[in-house]
């Protein structure tokens, strides 16, 4: 196994949405030198004025990096960056390393890894948690599915754009554990949305309401945050309706496979398709309270 990796160890980035974006920024911020791809080329362009270099397809950028990390929406999108006629196969070098942010499906994560260790390429599942804030803050949570050693290796890297690293075991570990945190947040999202429904149902202000239960047991940080600007009605993604529907599919999906009994992950995801089914899917995910308060007969 290669050494640790350092600042002169050259980095890839594709996928420049919100997440990806803040990341590849605080890898630039970190001293790293980062090559970049996007389907988007302003958003490319934006970060190749903050220093990166841009490469035009995925095995561009594989081809002058030795680590190459990717966030992109979903299973489709990640096998094609990596295997595509373009993708990153087609330009990456014996034992480097692809790091997968995105959250995908934790059977196709086991197969792009055993496909890519056939070649003598390295892969690690690290599907990541806090928001957009926590990207641009760099202080994400990953969840990371792998081999140990080559974590190690890559750990100044998760340091440069997270503050909680978590190894959870081998290939699509990090995959199953983002489905167990984004049905958590579902979850409580329902149970949020379900409480600010019944306080402007009763007329108790809800800003009231939301600022006492921060100060006891209910205090969370989908109560903090996805709470707030339901309330505020600030409900520009974020974190899009329709990839929190994917996820929690995903996370169903997994219940399904393993026999795993699910009722709160199986309510959340027909709540989250009756939202997409709206025309709501591309607002914050906090826009499920809406429905909420629809069901409800309350009024906006």
């Amino acid at each position: 196994m290669t050494n640790i990796v350092t600042t002169s160890t050259p980095l890839g980035f594709v996928g420049l949405g919100i997440m990806g974006a803040a990341m590849a920024r605080n890898l630039l911020k970190a001293g790293f030198k980062v090559t970049v791809h996007n389907r988007s080329k302003a958003k490319m362009e934006e970060l190749v004025r903050d220093g990166a270099r841009p490469a035009a397809t995925p095995a561009g950028v594989a081809g002058v990096t030795e680590i190459v990390l990717l966030c992109v929406p979903d299973t489709p999108d990640v096998e094609k960056v990596i295997f595509g006629d373009d993708g990153l196969i087609h330009g990456l070098k014996r034992n480097a390393v692809v790091i997968d942010c995105s959250t995908i499906s934790a059977t196709a994560t086991v197969d792009f890894a055993r496909r890519l260790r056939e070649k003598g390429v390295h892969m690690l599942d690290s599907p990541i948690s806090g928001g957009p804030k926590g990207a641009l803050d760099g202080t994400l949570s990953c969840m990371i599915g792998g081999d140990a050693a080559v974590l190690e290796r890559c750990m100044p890297v998760f340091k440069a754009i997270g503050k909680t690293f978590t190894h959870i075991g081998g290939s699509g570990a990090g995959q199953l554990c983002k489905s167990c945190n984004q049905l958590v947040i579902v979850g409580t999202l329902m149970a949020v949305s379900e409480a600010f429904a019944l306080a402007k149902k009763m007329n108790i202000d809800p800003y009231k309401v939301r600022d006492a239960l921060l100060g006891g047991s209910a205090r969370s940080f989908v109560l903090e945050n996805q709470g707030k600007r339901l309330l505020d009605g600030a409900l520009a993604p974020g974190f899009r309706a329709n990839l929190m529907l994917k996820d929690i599919k995903l996370a169903l999906g997994a219940g399904t496979a393993s026999g795993c009994y699910m009722p709160v992950t199986a309510l959340g995801a027909q709540m989250f398709a009756a939202l997409c089914a709206t025309g709501r899917d591309g607002l914050d995910n906090a826009a499920l309270g809406l429905l909420f308060e629809e069901l409800s007969g309350v009024k906006r």
